[in-house]
């Protein structure tokens, strides 16, 4: 993400829940419910990227408080006119999403960080916009030695890393560089789940992280 603007050609053609969210839907859940037991049902949670708002309808429907926020305002429109009790507005990861919308036990960002040019800009605000001992739940594509050596040797390399797609993929991230990332930031990372076929070859991986209580 960048500006609200600048990326509103990353387009939508539905509210569907993209082919990923099979994978990711279900370990989310998991990992939001591991993240309840400090608020008790209905806990608002923060979608950072809602896109067209497929994924924040699914934490909705199963109890939670969904605030979110996108920079395609085509994505937006869409998830209004769709999920209008919703609150999904437009806004980027760069912006003080914590003056605007407050402080969220839970922020979760699923398939976001590897299009984002300044990352650690965007992991310094959702630091700024969790409570004490909130956490940060990301999924970000696996990437580690194993898998690029598969991709080289089959020959996968560019249909993997997509250089012609439009406001695609910018960001590699490998279990250190997130790690890294997080704790720079602050953070302290609980756990990181590979998700899709065997670990080594992951598709993606989701990532726990907590802002420690102070």
């Amino acid at each position: 993400m960048s500006t609200a603007g600048s990326i509103d050609g990353y387009s939508y053609g539905d509210v569907e829940c993209g082919h990923m969210h099979g994978l990711l839907l279900p370990a989310l859940l998991e990992e939001i419910r591991a993240g309840q037991e400090m608020r008790g049902t209905g806990m608002p949670v923060f979608d950072l990227g809602c896109g067209n708002g497929s994924v924040a309808a699914e934490v909705a429907k199963a109890g939670y408080q969904v605030t979110g926020c996108d920079p395609s305002v085509t994505g937006i429109e869409m998830a209004r006119g769709h999920w209008p009790d919703l609150k999904l507005e437009t806004g980027s990861g760069y912006e003080d999403l914590g003056a605007r919308f407050g402080t969220f036990p839970v922020i979760y960002s699923l398939e976001v960080i590897e299009h984002v040019y300044d990352p650690r800009k965007m992991v310094a605000r959702v630091y700024e916009m969790l409570e004490p001992g909130g956490r940060f739940i990301l999924s970000t594509p696996y990437h580690g030695y194993w898998k690029n050596l598969m991709l080289a040797l089959t020959g996968k390399m560019d249909s993997h890393f997509t250089v012609l797609w439009d406001h695609g993929h910018i960001k590699f991230w490998s279990r250190e560089t997130i790690s890294q990332l997080l704790t720079e930031a602050g953070f302290k990372v609980l756990k990181i789940r590979r998700l899709g076929r065997v670990p080594a070859l992951a598709m993606t991986m989701m990532v726990v992280a907590e802002k420690p209580m102070g």
